[in-house]
């Protein structure tokens, strides 16, 4: 390869020479030399000497002079390079060289000195004393001039180490002041650093966001609250100029191609902001398994994934969330659980897409941990919501297929003219040709989301949620079989063994509807068994009976109920099973171990949306909730009573229970004897029996209760009307627990006041009676007055021990400066 040829630059042209003789100054010249002899100070300066010292011709010299003039040049320098030898030469680093006009570099240099107490170098010491002309000193003098210097390097020594324990603690508490001082000033202009770049991020983040790594960078330091920090800046600056649309970096046949300065600039801002976002994500995950930077972490996942669920990298902030939605800490769990809820019901943000690799995460989860995890985790599936219009029409669209596939086939075997067919055939694919042709033009035209794609995503989750659903009632079914008998009594580790039952059953109810067909008849089989507690119907549902809690068995009844109606046309199921199931569980029922939001649930659906029942089995539960609200709260008891006076409205014939006869109710036909405790409600002759129950709970301690239970006894019309429209047994309940919990507020709130009263003004002695008795009646500006005094001898006595530690502070401060200005006054004269 030839070398490229320089292109030569020539030099302007000098101007000519002048002789000396033909110059010519003029008056005007001399003149103005004359008034401004300060601008020609600086020629009478000069140092001609220097400047001619280098010139290489002398003038009006002969050559053999010039050589010996060069001669003498020489030796000067050859005696300057033996001085320059016998020298130290000084670091190149450390001093500048100097530069001469003949354009030499020379470094500095510094002679070598001799330290006196060096013995090594006494010789050389004494023969340049010799050299110099000094005495030799004598052995004598030499002994006593060591014993003085050995005298004085002691003393000068115990000084030092007397000074030294002088100042060591003095010394000790100025290091700590300085390294607290330090410290604390690092942290302040890291966080002001932190401030100043997210603010000018936040201002014009395209021509500032090179600030971002810088960022990343200071959120991996050392210090544990500067790291803290640095990740909720960065949050809140992700959360703001993250953009609304998913980054797609450029290719190499792209970057290859030239672009405008606009796209190259663009084209840099998204690499980088996707890069820092990257290290970003890095970071949190990282800092996710630790414990001091885990709430921390967590945090700001969720916050990018709620905000942020269309933008990239969005698997990993998923996972991670998903990862901690069974946390043993309760604030990451709902954390995580919000955020997962938050996706659910903004599907707007994202489409769908993120619903269904959330359900799909989720159900992974619950398979790989066995169903251990904890009932939040799949509690979340009850904040999804489905077009139901989509799925119905799914549904038909199947159910058209499968007609048409049987009247294609009838055709086919009916039709006589193949060409005819074919024609046909040739006209339906045109159609849907032109069809899919138009449709595709509207879809790009308009804006809205794609039916098929939406239909797609909602089956996905669909599937996912039931396969979650049914591995759980799987589980629990294998875990009951495989447990033994004599250890089945505590309940505490049958809620530890099935956690997943009670939301899987919830969510079973509330999508019962869109259940397929295929898997009802097995569902309810598995339901009849969870829900079974007598010990007649065999060994698996005496297990459960003794696994399950009542309010699992009773929600097991509510779903089946809710699938059956909601499938009524499509399904063909006794539900016998579950009515017998309910009247048994009604004794087991416990106030406080049990919850009453369920039973109640379960009274509305079984008894009181159902149609007209049979008149033995009415009378059975009219009998048996009679009972149980003698046993039960008041909250309990009102659920009862309201669900009794339901049946006792639907069915007339039963009113002969509040009748008072002689051997029960007057019925016609064959009667049998009351069987308090039968386990099945055709064959427990309630109808031999009487309402004796109604007739305590008129006395009733709870207002509302003895007025319901007065008006059940009298069957007053107008009244029980109005109840009918008003009430059902799951708004008694709810409407009885607030007015318990409003009752208890109020009773403790007296309580406290009625303390208060006795503190304050003391017992009381009425003089006509004779007896203590505590007054009701105080001064309420007595009492606010006592209280403020009392608040503000509190306040006044913070506000002293605050003052208190900042003299001291104050104090510690100007000590230690005193301490610091002694110490240097005692360093100055040693120096």
């Amino acid at each position: 390869m030839g070398k490229k040829k320089d292109k030569i630059v020539l030099p302007p042209e000098l101007p000519p020479e002048i002789p000396d003789d033909e110059v010519e100054v003029s008056d005007d010249d001399l003149q103005f030399v004359k008034e401004n002899r300060a601008y020609a100070s600086l020629l009478s300066t000069l140092d001609t000497h220097s400047i001619t010292k280098h010139v290489s011709r002398v003038a009006d010299a002969k050559d053999d002079a010039l050589e010996k003039l060069y001669e003498k040049r020489m030796q000067k320098n050859a005696l300057k390079k033996e001085k320059e030898e016998t020298g130290l030469q000084v670091d190149r680093v450390d001093a500048l060289p100097i530069k001469t006009l003949d354009g030499k570099i020379h470094y500095r240099t510094a002679t070598k000195t001799v330290s006196e107490n060096d013995p090594s170098e006494e010789g050389t010491g004494e023969d340049v004393n010799k050299d110099k002309g000094m005495v030799k000193l004598t052995k004598a003098e030499k002994r006593a001039k060591l014993k003085k210097m050995r005298k004085e390097a002691k003393q000068q020594g115990k000084e030092v180490a007397k000074a030294e324990v002088e100042e060591t603690p003095q010394a000790a508490v100025l290091a700590e002041v300085k390294e607290d001082l330090t410290v604390e000033e690092a942290f302040e202009s890291k966080k002001h650093k932190l401030a100043e770049l997210g603010n000018a991020l936040l201002t014009d983040p395209e021509s500032n966001i090179k600030f971002l790594k810088e960022m990343v960078q200071i959120s991996k330091d050392n210090d544990d609250t500067i790291v803290k920090l640095g990740l909720l800046s960065l949050l809140a600056v992700f959360k703001d100029i993250v953009p609304g649309y998913r980054i797609r970096l450029p290719t190499e046949k792209e970057l290859e191609m030239k672009v405008s300065k606009t796209v190259r600039k663009m084209r840099y801002y998204e690499s980088t902001l996707l890069s820092a976002y990257k290290a970003y994500l890095q970071r949190l995950v990282v800092l996710e398994k630790k414990p001091l930077f885990q709430h921390v972490a967590v945090r700001c996942i969720c916050s990018l994934l709620d905000a942020n669920p269309h933008f990239n990298f969005r698997e990993s902030l998923l996972d991670a969330t998903v990862g901690n939605i069974s946390s043993a800490n309760e604030a990451i769990r709902k954390l995580c659980c919000s955020t997962i809820k938050s996706l659910f019901e903004n599907e707007g943000k994202h489409g769908g897409e993120v619903t269904v690799e959330a359900v799909r995460l989720i159900a992974n989860h619950v398979k790989a941990h066995n169903c251990q995890m904890h009932p939040d985790s799949v509690g979340v599936f009850l904040s999804l919501s489905f077009d139901e219009d989509l799925v119905m029409a799914k549904r038909i669209e199947d159910e058209q297929k499968f007609k048409n596939n049987k009247s294609k086939k009838r055709k086919n075997l009916e039709a006589s003219n193949q060409l005819e067919n074919e024609r046909k055939k040739s006209r339906k694919e045109m159609i849907s040709k032109t069809r899919e042709e138009v449709e595709a033009d509207y879809k790009a035209a308009s804006l809205a989301p794609d039916v098929m794609e939406k239909k797609h995503m909602q089956t996905e989750t669909l599937s996912a949620v039931f396969e979650t659903y049914f591995r759980i009632l799987k589980h629990t079914m294998q875990s009951i079989r495989a447990r033994p008998e004599a250890n089945t009594g505590a309940l505490s580790s049958a809620v530890e063994l099935l956690p997943l039952l009670a939301p899987c059953l919830k969510g079973l109810a509330k999508f019962s509807h869109l259940i397929d067909l295929d898997f009802m008849g097995d569902l309810m089989n598995h339901l009849r068994v969870l829900a079974s507690g007598s010990s007649n119907s065999g060994n698996t549902s005496d297990k459960c009976s003794k696994c399950l809690t009542v309010s699992e068995r009773l929600q097991c009844c509510i779903v089946a109920f809710k699938v059956m109606r909601n499938n009524l046309d499509a399904l063909n199921v006794d539900l016998q099973d579950f009515f017998l199931h309910l009247y048994n569980l009604v004794l087991e029922y416990r106030p406080g171990r049990d919850q009453g939001e369920v039973l109640a649930e379960a009274l509305k659906i079984m008894l009181c949306d159902d149609k007209q029942h049979d008149m033995q089995k009415t009378a059975a539960f009219i009998k048996r909730l009679a009972t149980l609200s003698l046993c039960v709260g008041s909250a309990d008891s009102m659920a009862a009573l309201v669900t009794v006076k339901h049946l006792l409205q639907k069915n007339v014939k039963c009113r002969n229970l509040l009748e008072n006869d002689i051997g029960g109710g007057s019925v016609s036909g064959t009667i049998h004897k009351y069987l308090p405790y039968s386990t099945d409600p055709n064959l427990s002759g309630a109808l031999a029996s009487v309402l004796w129950e109604l007739n305590l709970l008129s006395s009733h301690y709870h207002p509302a209760i003895s007025t319901l239970a007065s008006g059940i006894s009298s069957m007053s019309t107008a009244h029980n009307q109005i109840l009918l429209s008003k009430s059902s047994p799951q708004q008694a309940y709810k409407e009885m627990s607030l007015d318990q919990e409003l009752c208890f507020t109020q009773q403790s709130d007296g309580i406290k006041l009625n303390n208060k009263k006795r503190r304050a003004n003391g017992p009381a002695i009425s003089p006509s009676i004779g007896s203590t008795t505590v007054t009701s009646s105080f001064d309420d500006n007595e009492l606010q007055r006592q209280l403020s005094s009392h608040f503000m001898v509190l306040h006044d006595i913070k506000e002293n021990e605050r003052l208190r530690k900042e003299l001291d502070r104050t104090a510690l401060s100007l000590q230690l400066y005193e301490q610091y200005k002694k110490q240097k006054k005692r360093s100055k004269p040693s120096r």
